[in-house]
This record gives structure tokens, C-alpha cells and sequence, in this order.
């Protein structure tokens, strides 16, 4: 099998397994776009407009995301104090509570995966190949996801 279907399952699979961690946290009817825009959010709190920038997404599309984060009780607006017609995007406690359960899968998925292949953590997949890493640690990296927190 080529190495690139190869990964593109292997990705598939990772996903289903952090999809069914997330849902025995009580977390469910995630959608892929929810990770990316909570990730940004984390660093800072800002408008709808800043995160399609950011995302690299229409504004369009950033509203339609942040009407269904708001709905599933990730994101809550915040009138901006400098200016009250200003409404900043912040995270819930329920998107910190997603976060952290997605860090953990994550680590916990890291130490399965050195275990299972002999190799220290040190020896961690993002070292397996620097070019890949800081390939996908670039803003262009996945064309409309920005995943660097630059």
C-alpha cells in the first residue's frame, strides 16, 4: 500500500479513537472545524472576523462555525470592554474541559505509540522527520486551518 494512503488511515483511525474518548467525556456531535477554531481561541479571545482570518476561512464560513460552537455551549460572546458593539469570542468552561480531555487522549495515544514501537517518548513522531514538522507547524500547512498559534 503507498505510504500516503497508509498515513491518511492511520489519521482516520486516530481521529475515530479521540472521536470515541471525547464521547465517553460526555462530548459528542463534534465537528472538524471545532478543534481548529478552539485551539485559536485558547491563546486569545477575539471577534468572528479575526478568527476567519486567522483560519484562513470567508467570514462567512467563521459565523456559521461560531453560531455552532456558541449552540453546543463552546464559545460565548463577550461585549469588548474598549467598545461595547465589539463582541469578542471566548471559551467556555465546557471548551476548556474539551481541550483537556483532547490533550489527554493525546498523550496517552503518544505513549501507546512509543510503547508499542520500543522507543522512548523522546524519540516523539514530530522528530521522526523535522522537515514534516515544521511543514505542518506553518500557517499554510492545511489550507484553510491555520494550526500554528503564531
Amino acid at each position: 500500500m503507498d505510504f500516503g494512503v497508509l498515513l491518511g488511515l492511520a489519521y482516520n483511525q486516530f481521529v475515530a479513537e479521540l472521536h470515541d474518548h471525547l464521547a465517553e467525556r460526555g462530548f459528542t456531535h463534534l465537528r472538524p472545524a471545532f478543534g481548529f477554531a478552539l485551539k485559536v481561541l485558547a491563546v486569545r479571545p477575539m471577534t468572528t472576523s479575526q478568527l476567519a482570518a486567522r483560519l484562513e476561512i470567508t467570514p462567512q464560513g467563521a459565523a456559521k462555525t461560531v453560531e455552532e460552537m456558541v449552540a453546543a455551549g463552546f464559545v460565548e460572546r463577550v461585549s469588548d470592554p474598549a467598545d461595547g458593539r465589539v463582541k469578542m469570542l471566548h471559551l467556555t468552561e465546557r471548551a476548556r474541559a474539551l481541550l483537556a480531555a483532547g490533550h489527554d487522549f493525546h498523550v496517552d495515544f503518544e505513549r501507546r505509540l512509543s510503547a508499542e514501537s520500543g522507543r522512548p517518548r523522546s524519540g516523539r513522531c514530530a522528530r521522526c522527520s523535522p522537515r514534516w514538522w515544521h511543514a505542518a507547524t506553518r500557517p499554510r500547512a492545511w489550507p484553510g486551518r491555520c494550526v500554528s498559534s503564531e
